[in-house]
């Protein structure tokens, strides 16, 4: 018989296995979805017969696609509210997913972009699989990562993770693993066997992390070590048309089609998350990251390029967005830093970073 929650909850010995459960929209994340994670990881916080939690999808194409994106992009074009309070449980999600206190092992089985690696990447102990597409893909919808996405890629060794912020590019297992986004490869047909010994008893002296290491395997090689040297001397300028230039100027073909995919996204979504990653690289936790992505997702979402982008790249599919404005050089620095001033007062900020008193800590103000 099939069951329809969008969350299965299993107990199998002492790990609680979560499963979202929307295989036909790849597992995209709804907001009840995300209530019903952080009510699962709450309870198994405090929950002593449990000892771990394994994060999957159901089906055999992801573990989460991201969010519900047709559903943000209803409620912008309505001038809702709903999508903010959506990202402001979602982010208050992703912080608890990293201070989980107890082994946490996400599958990052398939594709797994946007809010698929909120749920996974923060994690103890990520799993990729040969079939793994790992991206944050915003800018193609005129959006800017999110989810702690930009810590995850600020982080990155050199400028990888400038790279992936900006073109939205997807990476295999190998390279989710050197850009800091996974721990271990795992062949998809052991995964199986993985879950059933998670399950089970622990053996003498073996922890969680040793029964996933017991599985993992070299993983097939990646294309970024390769492609290093013009990533690294090309993204660590300081603006996005000096980037363009210099992967223009850099002889390699690989530079020039990085260069070609940039202009299809949203010149104001680029100049963004080139600040976002870099303020972030300055922050001195996630907590203060995702603060900071929430002031920027609540500015993007009232700006049209969001619903413009998700119309072409989503919902027509024609692949021809009209960005506002609809070159670099039109966008105003002005407008930029725009997106990282503070919301205002009435409770309107995330606040994970924020002291007793209300006062930020650990970086909780980006400059």
């Amino acid at each position: 018989m099939n069951d329809d929650r969008p969350v299965l909850l299993e107990k199998r010995g002492t790990c609680l296995h979560l499963t979202l459960n929307r295989p036909r929209a790849l597992n995209a994340l709804s907001h009840t979805m995300v209530r019903l994670l952080d009510e699962a990881l709450s309870h198994a916080e405090q929950d002593e017969s449990i000892a771990s939690v394994l994060l999957s999808g159901a089906g055999d194409r992801g573990l989460c696609a991201g969010g519900d994106i047709r559903a943000l992009h209803d409620d912008a074009r309505a001038s809702g509210r709903a999508s903010l309070e959506f990202w402001r449980d979602e982010y208050r999600l992703n912080a608890r997913i990293a201070r989980f206190p107890k082994p946490y092992v996400a599958l990052m089985d398939g594709i797994v972009m946007g809010g698929g690696v909120g749920v996974s990447a923060h994690s103890g102990i990520r799993v990729v699989t040969e079939r793994s597409r790992v991206a944050m893909p915003e800018t193609a919808i005129g959006f800017v990562p999110d989810v702690g996405g930009t810590r995850l890629l600020a982080t990155a060794p050199g400028e990888l993770g400038t790279h992936l912020a900006l073109t939205g590019r997807s990476v295999g297992a190998a390279d989710a693993i050197l850009c800091g986004l996974a721990d271990h490869h795992i062949p998809a047909r052991l995964l199986p066997a993985l879950t059933e010994a998670l399950g089970e008893p622990a053996g003498q002296d073996l922890s969680v992390a040793g029964i996933v290491q017991r599985f993992a395997t070299e993983p097939p090689a990646g294309e970024l070590p390769a492609q290093r040297d013009w990533i690294d001397r090309c993204y660590a300028a300081d603006s996005v048309e000096e980037i363009l230039r210099r992967l223009r100027e850099s002889g390699a073909p690989a530079a020039e089609a990085a260069a070609d995919e940039l202009l299809t996204k949203s010149p104001l979504a680029l100049k963004v998350t080139l600040a976002a990653v870099r303020r972030a690289a300055r922050l001195d936790s996630l907590e203060a990251a995702l603060d900071q992505e929430f002031r920027v997702s609540s500015r993007a979402f009232e700006h049209p390029d969001f619903v413009e982008g998700v119309r072409a790249r989503i919902i027509d599919k024609d692949n021809a967005p009209q960005w506002k404005p609809g070159s670099l050089a039109e966008v105003d620095d002005q407008e930029v830093a725009r997106f990282f001033a503070p919301l205002g007062p009435g409770g309107q900020e995330l606040g994970l970073a924020q002291g007793p008193a209300g006062t930020p800590v650990n970086g909780g103000q980006a400059e």
